[in-house]
C-alpha cells in the first residue's frame, strides 16, 4: 500500500504551527494522487486547504490512533515522527504526570524541574533483579540493566546521558549513581554520588556559564569511571572532563555568557564588547588549553 492510501477521510495529521509547534486536524476528503490539496478540519473548526505540490508530493505526518498515545514506549507507535514523540510524551508529563519514557533500549526523560518522590531506597529495591522493560520506565531500570550485565558476563558497561542546556544530565547521572551504591551494599555512608559529583569542584567552577536554558551550565562533557571489587561493591570512581567551549573563552553570542572566573578578572567596563574586541586577538593555544595574555 502507497503511503498516500492512508490519507482517506476520518484519518487525522500534524500540521506545522508557529505557536503549538505541531497541531492536529482531520481530514475531511480522501486524497488522490495528483491532487493540489489535502482538505482538514482543524481542531476549533476551521477549514483548511493544505497545498501539495503534485510533481513531489510532501503530505503532513499521519497522528498515531488514540488507543496508542500515551504509550510507555515510543516505538509501539504506528507512526514514529517528530509530532508523535513529542504529543506522546506530551500526554504522559501532563495528563500522567510521568517523566520517564522507552524508545527500546533508550531512556527519554522530561525535566520536571522540581523533586519528584520516584527516587527514594524503596523504588530501587523495587527494580533491584528485574529486567528492563518489565516495570515503568526509569533511570533505575537503565541503571539495574547496566550492573546486571557488568556482574553477569564480567564486561565493563557504559551509560550515555545526553541532552541539551538544563535537560537534567547531572541530575539523572546522580540518580544511576545512587543506585549503583545501594544495590552494592556499599553502605549508606558511602554516598557515592555526592563524592563523585563534588570531586571536581574547581572545573565545575571554572566550566559552568550561562545559556538561554540553564543559569549555570556545565559547558563540558563529563566521563565518570566507578570501580567495583570481585564482589561487584563500590571501592571508588573518577571523573575525567572533556570537550570544554573553548569559544566562550573570547566570545560571546545571543544571551550566553562568558565563563564565571573571565566575569571576575576583568570587571565589565564595558561589558562584553571589551572582551570581544581584547580577548578574541589575544587568546592563543599552548598546550591544549587557551591562554589570555
Amino acid at each position: 500500500m502507497a503511503l498516500s492510501e492512508l490519507y482517506t477521510k476520518y484519518n487525522r495529521v500534524w500540521i506545522p504551527d508557529e505557536g503549538q509547534v505541531w497541531k492536529s486536524a482531520e481530514i475531511t476528503k480522501d486524497f488522490h494522487s495528483g491532487d493540489h490539496v489535502l482538505e482538514l478540519l482543524l481542531e476549533d473548526g476551521t477549514d483548511l486547504l493544505h497545498p501539495v505540490d503534485p510533481s513531489k508530493p510532501k503530505l503532513p505526518p499521519l497522528r498515531n490512533p488514540d488507543i496508542l498515545v500515551g504509550e510507555n514506549d515510543l516505538t509501539a507507535l504506528s507512526y514514529l515522527h517528530e509530532p508523535a514523540v513529542l504529543h506522546n510524551l506530551k500526554v504522559r508529563f501532563v495528563e500522567s504526570r510521568i517523566i520517564y519514557t522507552y524508545c527500546g533500549i533508550i531512556l527519554v526523560a522530561v525535566n520536571p524541574y522540581k523533586q519528584l518522590p520516584v527516587y527514594g531506597d524503596a523504588i530501587i529495591h523495587a527494580y533491584s533483579g528485574q529486567n528492563m522493560g518489565d516495570m515503568d520506565p526509569h533511570i533505575f531500570a537503565v541503571a539495574e540493566e547496566a550492573y546486571k550485565q557488568m556482574a553477569r558476563n564480567h564486561k565493563n558497561q557504559s551509560i550515555i546521558v545526553s541532552g541539551e542546556s538544563g535537560a537534567g544530565k547531572t541530575v539523572s547521572a546522580r540518580y544511576a549513581m545512587r543506585y549503583f551504591a545501594v544495590v552494592s551494599k556499599s553502605g549508606s555512608q558511602t554516598r557515592v554520588e555526592d563524592k563523585v559529583l563534588a570531586s571536581n569542584p574547581i572545573t565545575e567552577a571554572i566550566g559552568n556559564a550561562k545559556t538561554t536554558r540553564n543559569d549555570n551550565s556545565s559547558r563540558f562533557g563529563k566521563y565518570t569511571e566507578i570501580s567495583f571489587d570481585r564482589r561487584y561493591r563500590i571501592i571508588g570512581a573518577n571523573m575525567r572532563t572533556y570537550l570544554l567551549e573553548k569559544s566562550r573563552v573570547v566570545f560571546q553570542v545571543g544571551q550566553k555568557a562568558l565563563y564565571k572566573p573571565c566575569k571576575s578578572i576583568y570587571p565589565p567596563l564595558n561589558p562584553f564588547s571589551y572582551f570581544h574586541a581584547k580577548l578574541k586577538s589575544r587568546a592563543s593555544l599552548l598546550n591544549g588549553r587557551e591562554q589570555i595574555h
